[in-house]
């Protein structure tokens, strides 16, 4: 009795202490708040794992670069080789190169630290683009998540850069062939083309900067805006709900998943050390980059069959697409087949990206808030955009490798590239029309599902010598994802004070009618019409 006396005693005095410091903490540190944010739910399915990959690859990125980074050298002088690598043994080359092969073939571990780097970088950009498209076709960003949007696009955008700038540093024959054409990118731009070109090379091609001022890009400022903005997109997700698919329980209000301590946090440390394990396994078994085989970079030299990074290979498709094009404007010649490709369309490209939130909302007069995912067959018109976005995306990438696709089925490059323009203008129309259909088809199948049931596939035969189909009874999550449906309602035209709509409302009411055609087919919530001039602020 005595010692049970004391072990209470002990144990109250010890809950006593923790309860004293606790509250002296929270009194500098948000301790119980921080306490509440372990309980946060994340909903779970497998979609919602693609962000998770990018940031992992992040991480990994982060780890081997700084390793690598102990032993580069980002210098362009010039200096023999006598390494390794007896092939390359007497050639010239800059210390930038030479300090790659010391790396891949002299330092214990190196080749398998650059090939994890390199893959880590291909993961990366893959899993932000899929990431996006997963919120893009479920309409993850509507609001309150504008901004997250914005912050991912950027990310998207200085991951390209980051790619870009880290596979250039090695100053290898194929690297510097992608930093001839970046510099014909440059001197493309009508009028100040050479003015920039100048200033960001540091004088003419190949010069002495460029691998310096690409390697502080690569090491110093691209990675700080990405650890910044990835902090803050991480931020944004605790702060706003993160969204769920409809089902059983789930409603705009409320979240269902697992708490973040400790079932969401185990299961999230699992994918870091798959992905590690991954990307590692890769590194190990799958050659990337073999710089040694390329060469050190010569000017007056460009390699058969080069092919860039798949991430910048929709640009290099697009610069063997357009026609030669040029004009001579006042003495100066504007040459539109890599201005418009290199510089006019990945402009485009990102403003559409960054422009699409504010535009659907826009057009459809939604500015209420949405923790619901969107099923993709329930936004026809978003899928069918969405899908011929991705097949445009999708001839460029393949025309990137025109001249490989020619050389391996022995077919004629020009037809071969007349039929990648002819499927670019084709193929994406195409897309969006078959994809609203098959969505809409998808709809008005799944309308008469909870009345009649499922399909079975048993067929079974009457007393009076007819077949009927046995059917199941719909599951509840199926119930409810289609009960959650929100069908929107078209916008009227908004009129002026005398009585004409104007340009602009009427341009608004015939995208709007477009979005929401066949709305009206299947089971769902309907949304309320907005009225005119409900785009200008939140409806409540």
């Amino acid at each position: 009795m005595l010692m049970r006396r004391r072990r209470a005693r002990a144990a109250a005095g010890l809950r006593d202490a923790a309860e004293r410091t606790t509250d002296h903490l929270d009194g500098r540190a948000p301790v119980y708040e921080a306490g509440r944010l372990l309980r946060k739910a994340f909903p779970e399915h497998w979609s919602f794992l693609l962000g998770e990959i990018a940031l992992y690859s992040f991480v990994v990125l982060l780890v081997t670069g700084v390793w690598l980074t102990l032993f580069f050298r980002p210098d362009m002088t010039e200096v023999v080789y006598h390494g390794a690598y007896t092939p390359l043994d007497g050639v010239r080359m800059s210390a930038a190169y030479r300090s790659t092969l010391h790396i891949s073939f002299d330092v214990r571990g190196g080749l398998l630290i650059r090939q994890l780097h390199h893959w880590a970088a291909l993961v990366f950009v893959a899993a932000i683009g899929v990431h996006m498209l997963r919120v893009f076709f479920t309409g993850a960003f509507r609001r309150p998540r504008e901004i997250n949007w914005m912050i991912g696009v950027t990310l998207l955008l200085l991951a390209l850069a980051e790619g870009f700038a880290g596979y250039s540093l090695p100053d290898d024959l194929l690297s510097g062939t992608g930093l001839r054409i970046a510099q014909g990118v440059m001197l493309s731009v009508p009028v100040v083309g050479t003015y920039v070109g100048f200033l960001v090379l540091g004088g003419q091609f190949p010069g002495h900067e460029v691998i310096p001022r690409l390697y502080s890009l690569h090491v110093l400022l691209v990675p700080g805006l990405l650890l910044a903005l990835v902090t803050a997109h991480l931020i944004l997700v605790f702060h706003l709900k993160h969204t769920q698919w409809a089902g059983r329980g789930r409603t705009e209000a409320d979240v269902v998943g697992k708490p973040l301590y400790p079932q969401f946090a185990a299961s999230s440390l699992g994918l870091l050390c798959t992905v590690s394990g991954v990307l590692t396994l890769l590194a190990g078994v799958a050659q990337v980059n073999p710089i040694w085989k390329y060469g050190p970079y010569r000017p007056d030299v460009v390699s058969s069959g080069s092919q860039p990074d798949w991430y910048v290979g929709f640009l290099e498709g697009s610069l063997r697409l357009v026609p030669p094009w040029e004009t001579s404007v006042a003495g100066h010649t504007v040459m539109w087949n890599v201005f418009l490709p290199a510089v006019v369309l990945p402009l485009a490209l990102f403003g559409v990206l960054y422009a699409y939130p504010f535009f659907e909302a826009w057009v459809t007069g939604d500015r209420q808030e949405h923790h619901l995912a969107d099923r993709p067959r329930d936004r026809p018109v978003r899928t069918g955009l969405g899908v011929a976005g991705l097949s445009f995306y999708a001839v460029l990438l393949a025309a990137g490798g025109n001249d490989i696709l020619a050389h391996t089925f022995k077919v004629s490059l020009n037809a071969l590239t007349w039929t990648f323009r002819v499927c670019l203008v084709l193929l994406p129309p195409l897309s969006l029309m078959v994809t609203k259909r098959l969505c809409l088809a998808l709809r008005e199948a799944e309308a008469e599902r909870p009345a009649k049931g499922e399909e079975t596939g048993e067929v079974r035969q009457t007393v009076s010598g007819g077949y009927t189909e046995r059917r199941v009874p719909v599951d509840e999550e199926t119930r409810c994802a289609v009960r959650a449906r929100r069908v929107p309602r078209p916008l009227t035209s908004p009129e002026d004070a005398d009585g004409e709509a104007s340009r602009a409302g009427r341009l608004r009411a015939t995208l709007n009618s477009w979005y929401s055609q066949d709305g009206g087919q299947g089971p769902g919530v309907q949304e309320r019409a907005p009225e005119p001039g409900a785009g200008r602020g939140p409806q409540r």
